[in-house]
């Protein structure tokens, strides 16, 4: 009996992030933002979904935001009807040059009574400028960003 051909060495398919790639939700819950201006500059406002709200304990405690392998600490002052996110937010709005028209998905990694972890997916609003005029309507803002106030759902 002759013994089968030699298969070639496979190994696992991996890919390289680059640039504001999204790995894949881990299976945990989560909610999706479109940033509006309050958002962002000047205001850094930023309240928390109530899919993510009956899920989170109703304290004031650390929380912390991860995108890219970095962190961004900041308190979840969650004692009011509104649950906002501290003055940490401010410094992942910038740090990320994050602009009205992007959207963020919130993954909630860990969530107990002395900390929050969220894993945060960017996801940029830009269009590029070719496509503008395509687009249902005009649609975009002349920054290239959508602002039509339109959202798509995630799940």
């Amino acid at each position: 009996m002759e013994d089968p051909p030699e298969q070639p060495e496979t190994s696992p398919m991996t890919t390289k992030l680059q640039g504001d790639e999204c790995l894949p939700l881990s299976g945990k819950p989560y909610c999706d933002i479109i940033l509006a201006k309050s958002h962002v500059r000047p205001r850094y406002q930023m309240a928390l979904p109530v899919k993510l709200n009956r899920i989170i304990p109703p304290l004031v405690i650390p929380m912390v935001l991860t995108y890219r392998g970095k962190n961004w600490e900041m308190l979840y002052k969650g004692t009011h009807t509104v649950k906002w996110l501290g003055s940490g937010w401010k410094a992942f709005v910038d740090d990320n040059d994050l602009k009205a028209g992007d959207a963020c998905v919130f993954e909630l990694m860990e969530s107990c009574r002395t900390k929050i972890i969220l894993r945060v997916h960017i996801l940029r609003g830009n269009i590029p400028s070719e496509f503008l005029d395509k687009v249902e309507g005009g649609g975009g803002n002349a920054d290239g960003r959508l602002g039509s106030g339109r959202v798509a759902p995630f799940d």
